[in-house]
């Protein structure tokens, strides 16, 4: 599926997410265990205008996010 940037339309990028680099990147923790509660965003980049989005992959990860904080 095809991300589309909200601000100027064009194509966005995708930059994965690496869980297994300790601190880096955009995460979410949802614990103070940093280590176990670690769940990572991926980034959105547009193409033209440098607009950046964070997403969360999978359900369940969402779940844990809804868990941990509302």
């Amino acid at each position: 599926m095809e991300h589309f940037c909200p601000k100027c339309q064009s194509s966005m990028i995708r930059i994965p997410a690496n869980p297994y680099r300790y601190a880096s990147g955009n995460n979410i923790y949802t614990s103070r265990a940093t280590l176990i509660g670690k769940i990572p965003a991926v980034r959105y980049v547009c193409s033209r205008c440098g607009f950046v989005e964070n997403w969360i992959d999978t359900k369940e990860d969402l779940e844990k996010i809804k868990k941990a904080f509302m």
